[in-house]
């Protein structure tokens, strides 16, 4: 089985699939995520899960790549089968939470390393530049405001936010609160061993240095985690029947 290029999505699908994850990965990452989150999705395809990944370059216009996502993942979607899992990974994580159906059309979102800043913490050269030559510029929704729309507006009782001990660009536990507030909210926050680029070094370290330089503690920690957020979603599932 090989990944497989149907326009901005990649897919992977195992024989027999238990369920979909649609996954968007985190920045500049995204735009390979066959390569950059390679060990990752297909440790979940080897669990029976098929994948679809969309690739893009990250723009200022949060709200419109979020909706074009929302509609490229709809489009491949087999409408006879159950809802999918939502997964993201920092950006990822904040376009699945913008996705224009509320999260609706998902059976839950499992987020790792939500990632929030502001355009000027994000994109550095625009803080140092912008003011000489008079540009001011900032995502669409800006922090502040995506943080107001979830409260408001998304509709997804299930999340699981995944932390990463040593990432110092996570802010969940900001997210976590928002998400309390609504009622009948079951998010979770799980900590685990990592940074930022937890979910996307194995693959990156396999593709730019090959075999010989893959380490095999780091597809342990892939394993594992792709095992607890199947552990998870499966929960939820049984719940439910």
């Amino acid at each position: 089985m090989n990944w497989r290029q149907r326009g901005s999505l990649w897919c992977w699908s195992p024989p027999n699939p238990q369920g979909l994850i649609e996954f968007i990965g985190g920045s500049y990452l995204a735009a390979t995520p066959q390569i950059s989150y390679r060990r990752l999705l297909e440790a979940l395809a080897r669990r029976g899960m098929a994948i679809h990944a969309w690739s893009y370059v990250p723009g200022f216009d949060h709200q419109a790549q979020a909706n074009e996502a929302w509609r490229t993942f709809r489009q491949r979607r087999d409408p006879d089968q159950p809802p999918p899992l939502r997964l993201g990974h920092s950006l990822g994580c904040k376009l699945h939470l913008l996705a224009p159906d509320n999260g609706r059309g998902c059976s839950a979102l499992a987020a790792m390393s939500f990632n929030n800043f502001s355009a000027e913490r994000s994109v550095p050269l625009l803080a140092e530049l912008g003011p000489a030559l008079g540009v001011t510029s900032e995502f669409s929704p800006s922090p502040e405001e995506t943080l107001r729309l979830i409260e408001r507006n998304y509709k997804q009782a299930n999340t699981l936010l995944v932390r990463f001990k040593s990432d110092q660009l996570d802010q969940s536990p900001r997210l976590l609160q928002v998400l309390m507030q609504r009622s009948r909210d079951h998010s979770q926050l799980i900590e685990r061993a990592g940074d930022h680029l937890t979910p996307a070094s194995a693959g990156l370290r396999q593709n730019l240095l090959g075999g010989w330089a893959d380490d095999p503690a780091r597809q342990r920690e892939l394993d594992q985690l792709a095992e607890q957020l199947l552990q998870w979603w499966k929960g939820l599932t049984q719940t439910r029947n």
